[in-house]
């Protein structure tokens, strides 16, 4: 049996691909570095700079932390759409269902 996986941040990947692309560093060089496989960060590379986009500048979000934000975005969308259609329902206890008379005399002008 091999060794379990390793999962690397999105922060982690960036950087490390910001190593090689902005600063011009050899991807052995970087990925020694790292404690990484070459072909590792080759993958990365590709896929963070693919259509000849690239990396976002330091600080702003990855294409792939968009990507979660925006499966998150929708999921808390469907569920708030659920609960305002519950909402929209008309409730059993409203006043125009309301058959009870008043014990006490309401003000003028209110019947």
């Amino acid at each position: 049996m091999g060794k379990p996986r390793r999962k690397y941040s999105n922060e982690f990947k960036v950087e490390a691909v910001r190593q090689v692309v902005e600063q011009g560093r050899p991807v052995a060089e970087v990925a020694k570095g790292l404690g990484i496989h070459e072909n590792l960060l080759h993958g990365w590379k590709r896929k963070l700079t693919a259509n000849g986009s690239v990396l976002p500048p330091k600080g702003e979000k990855s294409i792939l932390d968009l990507e979660q934000e925006n499966r998150e975005l929708r999921k808390e969308l469907e569920k708030v759409k659920m609960d305002r259609e519950i909402l929209k329902k008309r409730r059993l206890t409203s006043r125009t269902t309301r058959t009870e008379i008043p014990v006490y005399p309401r003000e003028s002008g209110d019947l």
